[in-house]
């Protein structure tokens, strides 16, 4: 079955959402428009990594670009999204592998999300997946601004977070591999 790629340069929208109650959500990437909606299902991991990520590619762009490059160091506050995910949320594929790079020439964040190789005789190495752009795992690529790929790495961090039990002393959520609170003189949890 011939690959389908999913693109969107400048989308009006690309946001990490989520369906669900902490501890049982489904996380996405939706892309939009003009109309047309792309949904992603993902691991909540992958959408931190892929923040993360996003976060320490931007501010390498800038670094090189010896802050020439027209990339905010924080997002601005007048682009945040915190609307919910577009409807319908029809998922078209579940995100195996992702890849991020910055084009210094269009001054963007290409994203990349393939598909899941759903069985071993479906399985290719990294280097025929690329290979072979017509026939491998379906993708969504997105090319972003610097600011908006700002934004849409602050929006997934805190949805991340949100998921999070909040520290009894100072509110904060609590990491998975303890939190070491500031208003309890180092209290640890």
């Amino acid at each position: 079955m011939p690959r389908q790629v999913h693109f969107y340069d400048q989308p009006e929208r690309f946001v990490a959402g989520t369906v669900g109650q902490p501890g049982a959500r489904a996380f996405f990437l939706q892309a939009s428009s003009r109309g047309r909606i792309t949904s992603v299902l993902l691991e909540k991991a992958q959408v931190a990594a892929l923040a993360e990520r996003v976060e320490e590619v931007l501010d390498e762009a800038l670094r090189r670009s010896g802050g020439t490059a027209t990339i905010p160091v924080t997002a601005p506050s007048e682009l945040v999204d915190t609307a919910p995910l577009d409807l319908p949320l029809e998922e078209e594929f579940r995100v195996g592998t992702m890849a991020l790079a910055w084009d210094s020439v269009d001054e963007c964040l290409v994203v990349e999300a393939q598909a899941v190789v759903e069985s071993e005789e479906d399985e290719e190495t990294e280097e025929d997946v690329f290979a072979d752009e017509e026939n491998g795992p379906d993708m969504l690529r997105v090319r972003l601004s610097g600011a908006m790929a700002r934004v849409f790495a602050k929006r997934a961090l805190d949805l991340v977070a949100a998921g999070r039990k909040p520290c009894p002393f100072c509110n904060l959520p609590l990491d998975p591999e303890g939190h070491l609170c500031p208003r309890a003189n180092g209290y640890r949890r």
